[in-house]
């Protein structure tokens, strides 16, 4: 995997952050997509030369193709992306929840997504690449009135959608579900559950199979 390029998005932190270390651990180049170009140059400054920060808004498609042409233009391709970024939303199910919550989280969540596929297919498309998408066990169970929940359904169904246009030109793409973990994305901190580098050796191991291990999909959970 040594020299090869990956672009990921919500880089900044949690599993994003998680992941590029592990990438650039093992060799590979890493475009760091997110919003905070400080906590972005603070991860370039420990990575080194196999990193650079590309900030933007991931829920903007014209952001993301300008970072992915300055991805291949500093580097010279594009071997994989991890779309990656995504959030949450308030309690309160169908009934109790907010329009203008869901209305941001579903912008990010699927359309952000979109947009990161929609950008890295032309890069990955004249490298036969890897999509790697993040999933959650959310999106593989029914959670009562859960809207993050079924942003997540969408990620797994697409993502086999995906794969299989991906696979008519030698592509990958991958689908990484993990339980809880982690991350800012809960209030309190929660050190029983997976950790972000745990997720990140999912990505790994995705990106790392051979070239006739077609990986579709890591389900991950904590256990216990």
């Amino acid at each position: 995997m040594a020299g090869k390029t990956l672009f990921i998005t919500g880089a900044s932190s949690g599993i994003g952050a998680a992941t590029a270390r592990k990438a650039v651990a093992a060799g590979w180049n890493v475009g760091l997509f997110a919003r905070s170009q400080d906590k972005l140059t603070d991860l370039v400054a420990d990575l080194g030369d196999n990193a650079i920060a590309l900030p933007g808004d991931a829920t903007s498609f014209d952001d993301q193709a300008r970072a992915l042409k300055s991805l291949a233009d500093h580097y010279g391709d594009v071997h994989a992306a991890f779309a990656n970024a995504g959030r949450g939303t308030s309690n309160g199910g169908a009934e109790g929840g907010n329009i203008e919550d869901w209305q941001g989280m579903v912008d990010l969540n699927i359309m952000g997504l979109l947009k990161t596929v929609k950008a890295a297919l032309p890069h990955l498309k004249q490298t036969r690449g890897h999509m790697i998408m993040t999933g959650s066990a959310a999106g593989r169970a029914h959670i009562s009135g859960s809207v993050y929940g079924a942003t997540k359904w969408f990620v797994h169904g697409y993502a086999g959608n995906l794969a299989e246009e991906m696979r008519t030109w030698g592509g990958r793409c991958t689908v990484v579900a993990p339980g809880m973990v982690n991350t800012a994305f809960f209030d309190e901190p929660k050190p029983d559950k997976l950790q972000p580098a745990d997720v990140a050796e999912a990505v790994m191991l995705a990106l790392n199979a051979s070239q006739v291990n077609d990986v579709r999909e890591v389900f991950l959970m904590p256990r216990g």
